[in-house]
């Protein structure tokens, strides 16, 4: 017997559970739409602002830069710093030594122009025995006195394609003498250069680089860069190559033993400058069609050189020389027989020169200010009852005691640059990027003649040794600063303003990576770094 049912119990249970059911399924509706579209008072928005880059990603990346392979088994010293307010934005060994290249021209050239002014002039003055007589004559000789003025040279008033461009610094006294009334010159043309004491040759420059122009010797009257213009052509198949030595003087002797081979086979020139001569030997060969030479050797004794072009515009002027060309070095205690003064040449200013030294970093210029800045100091302390008994300091001890001066006035420590020249050329050298940057803020914030520091500087895909670097990138037009390369050595220093508008100082010196293209590439990518960086600094 089946059991029976009592369905009206059930459908009581029943009914009740879809009524429970639908409750509930409103309210979990409810609370599925109430998550869906909060209450603003109830539950915050999330904030969904996107950071930009911080310096801790621009760090890691200039981090990563470093490690890499190629430069791995190099020394890199590296010192980033915001220009505004001090604050360290990267330091790598920023206060260790590292060879600096051209980068020690940032402390000659900075005490310089604070040592001496923007202002400062260099002069050349032209010393007779008398004034000309009536008739226009010189009795004796007619004595050139230098003190310097690296700018008699193509490089401030040469003009391109033109041949009387060699000459053009050196007729600007040749304007002054003739308006000094002097029609003819009994006696010689006598170069003085006795103003600069000490060897002509920079302590610590290897013998390699003397016969290049960039070696070029230090002189109290330069001419042309202390270094004329060589161009090794080939010549008919069989005879001796061309060779043309610019401008054309009497000075320089050239032994040409190189010959001319046919067009595709090896082309084996070589050309030496006989060591404190001036004298080139050019031996080997050079096949017919083949680009041969074109560059610039130095000088030897270039007042020698500056006397005998002096002479030969002097000539071309219609002025007659009597005697001939020859130097002049009269004793400190003799007071030369042509002690009057009939006229002078001053160069551009300070500010110009120094321009014109750091955009293409003129080595020879830059020595030049050094012992110029001795010079001048010797000046100012003179005591000739004391330099009687006491051997004279050479010029280039006594600037680099001014550059210390400086260095230490402006808060560097007395040991953040070792200092043997005054261009970078010698490879007792020593900096630390540490001292690079607290030069550069000096510059940029207390000194009197920042600009005239800044407009010095060369600047990137613009000019001077930056002219073909970062060209269409953000870096273009932005870093100013200084290179520097010599064999295994790359370094650029200066300031850049970030893509977040954020200036900056900084330093990066290479040492001890074989290739340039190793060592300039990673100075390139992290300026880039920096300049394409829209993060906050300060």
């Amino acid at each position: 017997m089946q059991p029976k049912i009592d369905f009206r119990c059930s459908s009581g249970i029943l009914l009740l559970a879809i009524v429970l059911g639908f409750a509930a399924a409103s309210a979990i509706g409810q609370s599925i739409i109430t998550k869906g579209t909060p209450a603003p008072t109830a539950i915050p928005t999330p904030s969904l602002a996107i950071t930009g880059p911080t310096i801790i990603d621009l760090q890691a990346k200039i981090r990563s830069r470093i490690s890499r392979p190629e430069i791995v088994r190099g020394r890199i010293g590296i010192k980033i710093v915001s220009l505004n307010t001090g604050k360290i934005i990267f330091d790598e060994s920023s206060e260790k030594y590292f060879m600096p290249a051209s980068n020690m021209k940032n402390f000659t050239v900075a005490a310089a122009l604070e040592k001496l002014t923007p202002d400062f002039r260099f002069v050349t003055s032209v010393f007779a025995g008398t004034l000309p007589d009536a008739n226009g004559t010189i009795k004796g000789d007619l004595r050139i006195y230098g003190r310097g003025d690296v700018s008699i040279s193509t490089a401030f008033f040469g003009v391109l394609n033109d041949p009387e461009t060699y000459y053009k610094g050196i007729d600007r006294l040749v304007d002054k003498i003739t308006a000094a009334g002097v029609k003819k010159i009994e006696g010689s043309i006598a170069a003085d250069d006795s103003y600069f004491k000490g060897y002509p040759t920079p302590s610590g420059w290897e013998w390699d680089d003397l016969q290049w122009y960039y070696g070029a010797e230090v002189s109290a009257l330069p001419l042309n860069d202390n270094a004329v213009d060589l161009r090794v052509k080939p010549g008919p198949l069989g005879y001796a190559c061309t060779v043309t030595l610019l401008p054309y003087n009497p000075v320089y002797r050239v032994k040409n033993l190189c010959t001319t081979t046919a067009a595709g086979t090896l082309r084996t020139l070589k050309i030496e400058k006989v060591l404190s001569q001036n004298q080139l030997e050019i031996t080997g060969t050079l096949p017919v069609g083949n680009a041969g030479f074109d560059n610039s050797v130095s000088v030897s004794r270039p007042a020698e050189l500056f006397a005998a072009l002096l002479k030969q515009r002097l000539e071309s002027k219609g002025i007659t020389v009597g005697g001939r060309y020859r130097t002049s070095t009269p004793a400190n205690s003799n007071v030369p027989a042509e002690s009057v003064e009939i006229a002078k040449l001053e160069s551009p200013p300070l500010s110009l020169i120094a321009s014109k030294t750091l955009k293409p970093s003129q080595n020879m210029y830059t020595e030049t200010m050094l012992w110029t800045l001795g010079e001048e100091a010797r000046k100012r302390n003179a005591r000739p009852m004391i330099a009687a008994i006491v051997p004279q300091k050479d010029s280039a001890e006594l600037g680099l005691a001014e550059v210390k001066s400086f260095l230490s006035g402006i808060g560097v420590a007395p040991d953040g640059i070792v200092q043997y020249d005054g261009s970078g050329l010698s490879r007792h050298d020593l900096i630390t990027p540490a001292a690079v940057v607290q030069l550069y803020v000096y510059m940029a914030k207390q000194s009197k003649y920042s600009q005239v520091w800044r407009d010095s500087l060369t600047i990137g895909g613009v000019d001077g040794t930056l002219a073909n670097r970062f060209k269409g990138t953000a870096a273009a037009g932005n870093i100013r600063g200084k290179t520097g390369t010599i064999d295994q050595v790359s370094a650029l220093s200066g300031y850049i303003t970030t893509a977040g508008g954020e200036q900056l100082v900084l330093s990066i010196v290479v040492n001890g990576v074989v290739l340039t293209r190793d060592r300039t590439g990673l100075i390139d990518d992290i300026v880039l770094d920096l300049a394409n960086f829209k993060g906050k600094i300060d």
